[in-house]
């Protein structure tokens, strides 16, 4: 039995069969991680949900940005933007079936041994707490309230967190520490204006899991979302702050990684298959 964490799909079907050829992935006897966005950007989103579905219980996937914006246009709370590469979805026949399958899906996952998670997680929140907060934005999005969440989600405030918060304004912010962080101050406030490199951050932010004290220190952690970390010596390929990004731009034109998990919690190998350009960088 192999386990294994995959970045950032977004809709490119095509490395992703390649890779699991490459890992000789078998669905009756591995499992896989999908680190979330899943579909858009890429030239196949619904191709890539048809193959998680059919996968069943060997494909554990999470829920990103993109994946939370299928949803919104679903329910009618947006419509595709100029970029957007899903109206295939929303068109098919198995539409209703495919987005029902997908907003079940997690926002954050704990197995053998590794924190998974989107984009990130505030600085303050232990593994348990982000399990536990992650748990709520869940049962919102397979509640019959469906598209009053979805239509409440979008907006940057508040941009820290309070043990306080309840209501809309309390699941905005788990959401998008989840599926959006990449800088916040030492305290917590998130910055949503920059997608630069973890060597360009805004001045008194820091990427998030650099930040001193972060409460989930101690815990190895898979992510996505941020590809330009994949760019960085210092970040490519290994342990950072006890994190592993594993968005390596296949969209973009690089290559989609899987990360092997040892048997014990930290280990890991990648594998890697190059992938053709989706998309020009920045769209």
């Amino acid at each position: 039995m192999a386990l294994y964490c995959i970045g950032d799909l977004q809709g490119c079907l095509s490395p992703f069969e390649r890779l699991l050829a490459e890992i000789d992935f078998s669905p009756s006897r591995d499992t896989v991680y999908l680190l979330g966005d899943l579909v858009n950007r890429g030239p196949n989103s619904l191709g890539v949900l048809r193959r998680l579905m059919a996968l069943g219980d060997a494909a554990q996937c999470l829920l990103g940005n993109h994946d939370l914006h299928l949803l919104a246009m679903w329910q009618g709370v947006r419509k595709p933007g100029h970029h957007d590469t899903v109206k295939d979805i929303l068109r098919a026949p198995d539409c209703q079936v495919l987005l029902d399958w997908l907003r079940r899906r997690s926002m954050a996952l704990r197995a053998h041994g590794w924190l998974m998670v989107h984009a990130g997680v505030l600085p303050q929140w232990s593994a348990a707490q982000t399990l536990m907060l992650a748990a709520e934005v869940e049962q919102a999005l397979r509640g019959p309230d469906l598209k009053d969440f979805l239509s409440a989600m979008y907006g940057n405030a508040p941009s820290q967190w309070q043990d306080s918060l309840h209501g809309a304004d309390r699941l905005r912010v788990i959401v998008n520490a989840l599926t959006r962080l990449r800088f916040c101050t030492p305290d917590g406030q998130m910055d949503f204006t920059s997608s630069e490199s973890a060597g360009n951050a805004p001045e008194g932010y820091l990427p998030w899991f650099e930040v001193p004290g972060r409460a989930t220190r101690d815990t190895p952690m898979a992510f996505g979302h941020w590809s330009t970390l994949a760019t960085e010596a210092k970040h490519a390929g290994s342990l950072r702050d006890n994190t592993l990004p594993l968005d390596t731009g296949c969209v973009w034109g690089g290559c989609l990684t899987a990360a092997r998990l040892g048997a014990r919690a930290g280990n890991f190998e990648l594998v890697q298959v190059k992938c053709e350009q989706a998309r020009k960088p920045g769209k």
